[in-house]
């Protein structure tokens, strides 16, 4: 009998023996063609839980992927924290126009984040009430036959967007007790929004943490900067399949360290060679990746989606994905590709 994509995803969380993997999108996963073709779209669907639920079903309803994934960008929790964000366009994501907290270093002069409003208001309106509300839809409407995957943004990067990113990297050489100060501050917020979402019908949390890749910090600060926060946020929330964490860039010097903070699963980009991360790392946790999201998938023609889906196949990852967040404008006809290249694969 036919496995469902939900028993496989499940099984590949497992890293139980399959035929072929299954491909799902875990990190940003909308399309204007999704949009046009079910009638979802942003900006609205950052801001109202059915159309976000409507288009985050969308890679499996229109294209054939084999689970559902919502929120479609990383500020929700920065402007529920006091961002301004713009959240206007279709084609584009939301964009971050002002931190509301002073860190200047060459001053020394710091907000404290006590300031931030507490835990046990953040879930109770803003763009983050609507995220959890959509994964009770989809829950309902899809999570019969589909995992529901919710995106989150790590502590370091909220930290970051709290007092910008680069016043925080620059805050790790000048000021590292301030910049613990800050993502301690917002790790609660981390897990309890996690954990709100699994609560709400979430079976995976995909974290991101992209302040945290090797092309912002070095990798021996990986740890003291963002490793314990994910682990004290993503891999002390609890649900029934597992979490993952992504990080963009080449991460192949911190692969080791993304697997002991906590989450079942790992998502990375294609600058890091598939064989290699399954060799390093392919019998520890569930690799989920790394079709590259720039080129081939939005770039690329489809042979060349159909190659970079084969390199990660063939290496051995337990998921295949993108390896980062979906180009809104990514083709229909590549992203078909994808789909249909992982589901013709045999091991």
């Amino acid at each position: 009998m036919a496995m469902t994509p939900r028993e496989r995803v499940i099984a590949a969380m497992n890293k139980e023996n399959l035929d072929r993997p299954p491909v799902a999108i875990f990190t940003q996963s909308a399309t204007v063609g999704q949009m046009d073709k079910t009638g979802a779209a942003w900006p609205e669907a950052h801001k109202n839980a059915e159309i976000m639920a409507k288009l985050a079903a969308a890679q499996a309803t229109v294209f054939g992927f084999e689970c559902c994934r919502t929120s479609f960008c990383l500020t929700a929790e920065a402007e529920r924290l006091g961002c301004k964000v713009a959240v206007v366009k279709k084609d584009a994501a939301p964009m971050i126009k002002s931190h509301p907290f002073k860190f200047d270093c060459m001053a020394g002069e710091y907000d404290s984040p006590d300031a931030l409003m507490p835990v046990e208001d953040f879930m109770k309106e803003g763009r983050v009430a609507e995220v959890a509300k959509s994964c009770t839809i989809l829950k309902k409407d899809m999570g019969k036959d589909y995992v529901i995957v919710a995106g989150t943004t790590g502590p370091f990067t909220l930290a970051g967007h709290m007092v910008s990113t680069e016043n925080l990297i620059f805050g790790m050489m000048m000021a590292p007790e301030q910049v613990d100060k800050w993502v301690q501050a917002v790790t609660p917020i981390c897990k309890v929004y996690a954990q709100s979402l699994i609560d709400a019908g979430a079976d995976v949390i995909q974290m991101s943490e992209p302040s945290a890749s090797t092309d912002m910090i070095a990798p021996d600060m990986f740890q003291e900067a963002a490793g314990k926060a994910v682990k004290d946020s993503l891999g002390s929330t609890h649900g029934d399949i597992g979490n993952v964490l992504h990080i963009c860039g080449d991460t192949y010097p911190i692969l080791d360290q993304m697997v002991t903070c906590g989450a079942k699963g790992i998502s990375i980009e294609e600058k890091v060679d598939p064989f290699k991360a399954v060799e390093k790392v392919g019998s520890k946790t569930v690799l989920v990746g790394n079709v590259g999201s720039v080129k081939p998938l939005f770039q690329g023609t489809v042979d060349e989606v159909k190659q970079g889906v084969l390199n990660s196949c063939n290496a051995g990852f337990d998921i295949i994905s993108s390896g980062c967040g979906i180009a809104p404008s990514t083709s229909d006809a590549n992203m078909q590709m994808m789909v249909d290249t992982v589901k013709a694969f045999k091991r």
